[in-house]
């Protein structure tokens, strides 16, 4: 979380806003009151967005793993 003056945050309010999509920003005025900006629509992620993994199979591995299933698939 991100805290900011009502100077600041009136001075750079667009980046405000792009900063609240992913984190709570805070604003104190002078008079001490504190505000909190946070977006209420969330970025949903593809499911298909998955981090990647370190492995020591190759394209290749990968590849005749394919064609072997496939391979058995149809012999039934």
């Amino acid at each position: 979380m991100q805290a900011f003056t009502y100077s600041e945050a009136r001075q750079n309010f667009a980046k405000l806003l792009i900063l609240a999509q992913t984190e709570e920003v805070e604003i104190r005025r002078k008079d001490g009151f504190l505000f909190s900006l946070t977006s209420k629509l969330k970025r949903t992620r593809s499911p298909f967005d998955v981090p990647g993994i370190k492995t020591d199979v190759s394209t290749q591995d990968i590849l005749d793993a394919i064609s072997e299933s496939r391979a058995g698939r149809y012999l039934e």
